[in-house]
């Protein structure tokens, strides 16, 4: 009989395969007092557990196949870092010390620690990263443990395909999955954010993540249908069922090869609009795929990674380094949003002994933080504006609220600013300061926040979830998580008329730009540039091409004017269904 479950669907498309079950979940780790005499070969046996963790990922990292995207080593480069890193390191060996306890004992003390760090954070993106504490820190108690995960054995020249079934799945697990003969997976916990979603998304594997007790539910070896576009799972699916996702799952393949010819087609709406598509980035490797896709440039480049897994700030100089290479590995320009951290992360300030806010994503975050030190903000902006040399930059600024922190902000650049130039420091002729939208209370304000700011760029990942009141990374409420919901779409709406009144450029760059179901949607609420992760460019365009922007806008004006709603249910489905 077929079972029909249900997840997130993480990375699209569509995949049928037989169910191999990757046997782990929580690792039973015991805990015991050692002599004293006996703590060098713990310490000893924790650091060969290391040095084996690190072979095992530089193997897989050898694996590799010729041609992939930079971006798919750098996933693993981060478990390597992380497995080197003094919190990961030192720090254990400190606990073994210390408490004269077991190395695995201390490992998951110090993991332990360290998530709930990440857990903290306001930002969901940020938060996602304590997966990759979990991932290295679990991939060192497995092998102290001697419970090293079985990897799905390379297939033979007429095995069939598979559908990889765990609890969770690590990036060393998904870049191996293409020469494993996976061609899904379906994890039990995980989340969109994820560095395993990403990595999914870029090697074009579907996946449903949140799909609880599928270990329990999936038998080995039955047929299953992953439907990454849904979230759905469907198990030992009948005659029927399966000829309706095969034929599904063709129209998929034609879809890609068609696509691949719309890279260097220029992104113009049936009607002759003209749309801008941009890309996220992260790494200096991830401009090059940037630029494959056909992306005009970045959106948005997220400058919080070297705050992170460190004991102190970044000086000047290595952010100017990192930021001048950054710049001149993009073609086009550049949106690059200032520090986006929060109170719970500690970047080195004299609040080190200061609470944990009960609620951090209603904190002293982003720009608040920035502002409540201008001393840390000062230094960032010193070294983004000398980058600006090297390129087409604009500085974006995160969770503003209002027109007085706006300002505030662009005043401490302008003194910056004037610093550099009196030291003769080459900068940019002219780096547009803009704002991001993503508090509800910036929405509202954004005709008065328009008299300032050079661009607006809507962050739908935080809109969403603070306009609604849920934490989307929370499987308790994250079926609450609607980016169509018409409060919502009013907000999105508010904002793309104040900059179109203004005169300033409004982008967007959540994950609501990347995703095809909203194209139509989005160009009918006025939107004319989309940021997004460069996998989901091509998709994007390809809806923006069949489209007819006048009709869309009239269309979505008669329906953000309706009250009734079978009528806006019926609207929004229309707009936001795809082949």
């Amino acid at each position: 009989m077929s079972l029909w479950l249900s997840g997130i669907g993480v990375s699209r498309g569509i995949a049928i395969g037989r169910v191999q079950r990757m046997h782990g979940g929580d690792l039973d780790i015991p805990e015991y007092t050692l002599a004293e005499s006996e703590l060098e070969r713990e310490i000893a046996r924790f650091r060969e557990a290391q040095q084996r963790a690190k072979q095992q990922l530089r193997k897989i990292r050898e694996q590799i196949p010729h041609g992939t995207p930079g971006e798919i080593a750098a996933f693993i480069d981060t478990h390597l870092l992380m497995l080197d890193d003094r919190s990961m390191t030192e720090a254990v060996v400190a606990l073994i010390r210390e408490h004269r306890c077991n190395a695995e004992a201390a490992l998951r003390r110090q993991r332990d620690a360290l998530m709930a760090v990440f857990e903290q954070m306001d930002d969901p993106y940020l938060r996602t990263r304590r997966d990759d504490v979990e991932h290295v820190a679990t991939r060192v108690l497995r092998i102290l443990l001697k419970q090293e995960k079985e990897a799905p054995a390379m297939p033979g020249a007429s095995a069939e395909p598979t559908v990889m079934v765990a609890d969770d799945v690590t990036p060393a697990d998904i870049i191996l999955m293409p020469q494993q003969g996976v061609v899904a997976f379906i994890a039990e916990y995980g989340g969109p954010l994820s560095h395993s979603a990403i990595l999914a998304r870029s090697l074009g594997i579907p996946a449903v993540v949140g799909l609880h007790n599928a270990r329990r539910l999936l038998r080995e070896d039955e047929w299953v249908v992953v439907d990454g576009d849904r979230g759905h799972a469907l198990a030992d699916p009948d005659e029927r069922a399966l000829q309706f996702f095969c034929d599904k799952q063709q129209r998929q393949r034609d879809t890609r090869r068609a696509l691949d010819r719309l890279k260097d087609r220029p992104t113009v709406s049936r009607d002759g609009v003209r749309i801008r598509l941009l890309a996220n980035i992260e790494l200096p490797e991830d401009a090059q795929q940037a630029a494959e896709s056909g992306a005009e440039g970045v959106g948005l480049y997220r400058t919080e990674f070297l705050y992170m897994n460190r004991q102190g700030l970044p000086d000047e100089e290595e952010q100017y380094a990192a930021y001048a290479r950054v710049i001149g590995s993009v073609q086009g320009p550049i949106t690059i949003r200032t520090l986006d951290l929060g109170a719970d992360k500690q970047v080195d300030s004299g609040r080190s002994q200061s609470p944990t806010p009960n609620n951090p994503a209603l904190g002293l975050r982003a720009i608040r933080l920035c502002l409540k030190e201008p001393e840390l903000f000062r230094v960032q902006v010193r070294a983004l504006l000398r980058a600006s040399a090297h390129g087409n930059v604009k500085l974006m600024l995160p969770m503003i609220s209002s027109v007085q922190e706006f300002r505030q902000a662009r005043r401490l650049i302008d003194d910056a600013r004037a610093e550099l130039l009196r030291e003769n420091k080459k900068i940019g002729e002219d780096v547009e300061v803009g704002a991001m939208i993503e508090v509800p209370a910036a929405a509202i304000s954004a005709p008065l926040l328009a008299r300032h700011a050079r661009f607006f760029s809507i962050g739908t990942n935080d809109l969403i979830q603070y306009t609604l009141a849920i934490d989307r990374v929370d499987d308790e409420v994250n079926y609450l998580y609607d980016p169509l919901h018409p409060a919502v779409l009013q907000l999105i709406r508010l904002t793309i008329q104040a900059g179109e009144q203004a005169g300033i450029p409004v982008a967007m760059c959540g994950e609501m730009a990347g995703d095809p179901r909203y194209t139509r949607l989005l160009l009918g609420l006025g939107l004319t540039e989309f940021s997004m992760h460069p996998a989901g460019l091509l998709e994007v365009k390809n809806a923006i091409l069949q489209s007819d922007v006048g009709d869309l806008r009239r269309r979505v004006t008669q329906l953000l004017q309706s009250t009734d709603g079978r009528h806006w249910r019926e609207t929004v489905e229309a707009l936001t269904s795809i082949a």
